[in-house]
């Protein structure tokens, strides 16, 4: 009978012991649409959506564009996501089948920002009111008006179809890529995120003014102010950064990924026209221009021309920086030489110091555009990536008449 007992004790505990570990069995994403939303400060919150697919990978959505995310591990009831070319990722439990609840980490800034995020809705953000304007035009702009130091200028583009806006800030080292929200009633809502950055803007808006506030994840925040004005330009990208007196050249030293020390002086840029690419693995916009630039590099390997980018980390060791110059080369496929001119911070008063003969470097990204006698013809600032629509179309006319010139030369 003493046998028996424990015996049975025995059988108990075998079957609780299996249940346990069907529970901790690897969950499955559940394929379809799923909005998940950032914590910001102000209690706010950033959504964006995201549908997961019958194999598990992702698609992240930002108004015309569609990220797609392959590199996903679930173990038990954690999952990991890991962005396309950016360091940044999700560390997240399954709450049950249709929630998920974490974190989005960038480690090499010691950021974290609680994530949520809950299948089956569709909405970026509510539509509960009827919009009272439509703010479809251009509209100038001044964030930080009240700061000298923080003070910039921005154009404003954007398109409305009833509730709903998209569109893009252009700035002078940049643009805010992709944006889309709605406007209820007269408050506006806009949010990007791309794995590397998280944008939220909400205003105010009138007839001819938005008035508002611009969040980048939960550590900054900053106030817009916006004018309804369908002729205003930004200074052109051409005439802000430029060689200091006496410099009509541009020189440098940096490693390779393979630990090669590569210069303009090298015989490969010889006889050559050459674009420098001033730029960073964790910088969407650098990220789009580098996607052009492939795409015409590709185009043109019959021409003299040829392309160097130099890469400014804030990723906190040499080692971690040139995992993250191998992972942008890797995904975006980039076969021209990426260098590291700087890892340990990302701050363009030390990236100038590397590149004394510029005024400054003002954006991540410039691009730097030398003839075949080694001599800089002229300088880029910013981008205007595929969000900021004609004016990127506008770029690449103009990119490509510009190298035809001086290949012609």
């Amino acid at each position: 009978m003493k046998q028996q007992i424990i015996l049975s004790i025995l059988l108990v505990l075998i079957i609780s012991s299996c249940k346990k570990e069907q529970t901790q069995e690897r969950i499955n994403f559940k394929s379809g649409p799923w909005r998940a939303e950032l914590e910001l400060q102000d209690n706010k919150k950033l959504p964006f959506l995201f549908e997961v697919m019958e194999d598990q990978t992702l698609k992240i959505f930002n108004a015309e564009e569609i990220i797609d995310v392959e590199d996903i591990s679930i173990d038990k009831d954690s999952i990991r996501i890991n962005f396309p070319v950016f360091e940044g990722y999700v560390a997240a439990k399954f709450i049950d089948s249709i929630t998920i609840s974490g974190s989005f980490i960038k480690e090499s800034l010691n950021r974290i920002v609680p994530f949520k995020a809950t299948y089956g809705v569709q909405d970026r953000f509510k539509v509960n009111a009827k919009p009272s304007y439509d703010i479809t035009g251009n509209w100038e702009t001044i964030f930080s008006k009240d700061s000298n130091e923080d003070r910039y200028i921005a154009k404003g583009i954007f398109k409305q179809n009833g509730n709903i806006v998209t569109g893009t800030f252009r700035t002078t080292t940049g643009d805010y890529r992709y944006l889309e929200g709605v406007l209820n009633n007269d408050i506006l809502e806009l949010s990007a995120f791309d794995g590397a950055h998280a944008f939220l803007f909400t205003a105010k808006v009138t007839d001819s003014t938005l008035n508002g506030h611009f969040y980048s994840g939960n550590h900054w925040k900053e106030p817009f102010t916006s004018k309804k004005n369908a002729s205003y330009e930004l200074p052109s990208a051409d005439s802000l950064t430029f060689l200091n007196e006496g410099y009509d050249r541009l020189a440098f030293s940096f490693p390779d990924v393979n630990g090669n020390i590569v210069s303009l002086n090298d015989d490969r840029f010889k006889d050559k026209v050459v674009i420098v690419q001033v730029m960073g693995t964790w910088c969407p916009n650098c990220m789009d221009e580098t996607k052009y630039y492939v795409e015409y590099y590709n185009r043109n390997k019959d021409k003299d021309v040829a392309f160097i980018a130099l890469a400014f980390e804030y990723a906190k060791t040499q080692e971690k920086a040139f995992t993250s110059i191998k992972r942008l080369q890797s995904k975006l496929k980039v076969e021209y030489p990426v260098l590291l001119a700087q890892y340990g911070t990302s701050d363009k008063k030390k990236a100038q110091e590397k590149l004394p003969m510029l005024n400054h470097v003002l954006s991540y990204p410039t691009s730097i555009f030398i003839d075949k006698k080694g001599q800089v013809r002229k300088i880029h600032t910013g981008f205007n990536g595929p969000a900021t629509g004609d004016k990127y179309l506008d770029f690449k006319k103009e990119f490509e008449s510009f190298i035809d010139q001086l290949l012609s030369e």
